[in-house]
């Protein structure tokens, strides 16, 4: 597929914010047998819940690597969710999946970065890293190439500009070892057209796949307002997660404590599920709940933050064990034809 020339920032195309009207939402259904092993079918249950919960607000598209597995994800999914078959080698396409921008007109691209399971850490990744791109052309939009290699779930925008992201991600010597903060900043508001990037510290001490990704610990919910996780003194995040607070409010950024942070046992181990790696859509919000008592302050929380959507929960503390939530597994694409925020100059 052709990429365009220059930067989508040059072009005049920014990131929307989550809370942009959808046109869909992208998914693939679990295939990776080596990384779930037991849990495969389990993932998949609720891989298929996630799917369905957000199918009532607006469609789903469910990638497949295979027939088999595109005639299992038929069987298990409501009618607002469609089935192709594309190779993958994983299903976290918030994570190898591309970023959709807009300009002040309407008009949408996809963004593909570069991929490498998360620092090299699962192989095979070629499919994974090709299916940015191929996602691009499926929609039919017009494609760049950023020269980064970025993860989706390392990030969150406000649509005002503002992008929040973890130094233990993005200055992971996996990632990007020869650019410096400056330059990895100066690529993603060429890449995204933000014009500020808030360097956070680190992630979940429990986050070892992803390096500290910040969609496990942090989420705008408006312009300017983060929702933000905290944890307890002798709480082995609680150290970092002061440090956040105390980093997102000096670049000028409204704080939402969320003090929340489930810890169920799957397949024998115990995990840390985040309650905050939610994801937006069409007036919803999905969230993952761990079959806890937490479960329902959760709720509450989110809801109060977000009090314009309607709240849905969904089992999801095997995907937590897998590593990641609603957010991890899905990639909005944001509706075309609507204005969105110009790339600043």
């Amino acid at each position: 597929m052709t990429s365009e020339a220059g930067s989508p920032a040059a072009a005049g195309f920014a990131m929307p914010p989550e809370w942009a009207l959808h046109e869909r939402t992208l998914m693939a259904w679990p295939c990776r047998r080596s990384m779930w092993r037991e849990q495969l079918e389990p993932a998949r249950e609720q891989y298929a819940g996630v799917a369905n919960a957000i199918a009532a607000f607006e469609p789903v598209t469910m990638v497949c690597a295979s027939p088999a597995d595109a005639d299992q994800a038929r069987g298990a999914l409501t009618a607002g969710v469609d089935v192709v078959e594309l190779p993958i080698d994983d299903s976290w396409l918030r994570d190898s999946g591309p970023i959709f921008v807009l300009d002040d007109t309407g008009r949408r691209a996809g963004v593909h970065f570069g991929f490498n399971a998360w620092g090299q850490k699962f192989t095979p990744w070629d499919k994974d890293a090709a299916v940015g791109a191929r996602l691009v052309e499926l929609v039919g939009d017009p494609l760049y190439r950023s020269p980064l290699v970025l993860e989706g779930g390392s990030l969150t925008v406000d649509g005002t500009g503002r992008l929040v992201t973890t130094e233990q991600c993005l200055r992971h010597p996996s990632r990007n070892p020869s650019l410096d903060a400056e330059q990895i900043a100066a690529a993603l508001c060429a890449a995204l057209g933000v014009r500020e990037v808030i360097w956070l510290g680190r992630g979940l001490v429990e986050d070892r796949d992803t390096d500290g990704h910040v969609d496990l610990i942090a989420a705008f919910t408006a312009p300017g307002t983060l929702l933000l996780q905290s944890c307890s003194p002798g709480d082995p995040n609680h150290e970092a997660m002061v440090e956040n607070a105390a980093r997102a409010e000096a670049a000028g950024l409204d704080v939402v404590d969320f003090p929340l942070l489930a810890r169920p046992t799957v397949g024998g181990e115990e995990i840390a599920a985040s309650y905050l790696n939610f994801t937006i859509v069409n007036g919803g919000v999905v969230v993952p709940l761990a079959g806890m008592a937490t479960d329902a302050e959760a709720l509450e929380r989110i809801a109060d933050a977000i009090p314009s959507h309607a709240v849905v929960g969904v089992r999801g503390e095997v995907i937590a064990w897998g590593g990641g939530g609603p957010h991890c597994i899905t990639q909005q694409v944001p509706a075309a034809g609507r204005p969105g925020a110009q790339a600043p100059a």
